[in-house]
């Protein structure tokens, strides 16, 4: 017979990865921003992040919660710029 140790380490870890899930899962804020202001833009991309951070960023410390909370920053960085090109060749082609 072996035992098996870390098994209360990793079920805390899954735990809190579920709680920051459940946190970012559906709205988690409104940003709004000039499309043709670079500043604008970025100001937006660190409004959401502060909004991630505000709902999950205490469990940054856990190794697969702050690969999630990075990952959604990333997505949420690149929908602004893209909405924000969007925008911009909507009005250069209107």
């Amino acid at each position: 017979m072996f035992k098996i140790t870390g098994l209360d380490k990793i079920t805390k870890e899954l735990d809190q990865l579920q709680r920051v899930i459940g946190g970012l899962d559906g709205e988690i804020g409104q940003v709004k921003f000039d499309p043709s202001d670079p500043a604008s833009i970025e100001s937006a991309i660190s409004d959401v992040e502060n909004m991630i951070d505000q709902k999950a960023g205490h469990y940054a410390s856990n190794s697969m919660a702050a690969s999630i909370i990075e990952q959604m920053k990333d997505t949420y960085r690149q929908a602004i710029l893209d909405k924000a090109a969007e925008a911009r060749a909507a009005r250069d082609n209107a």
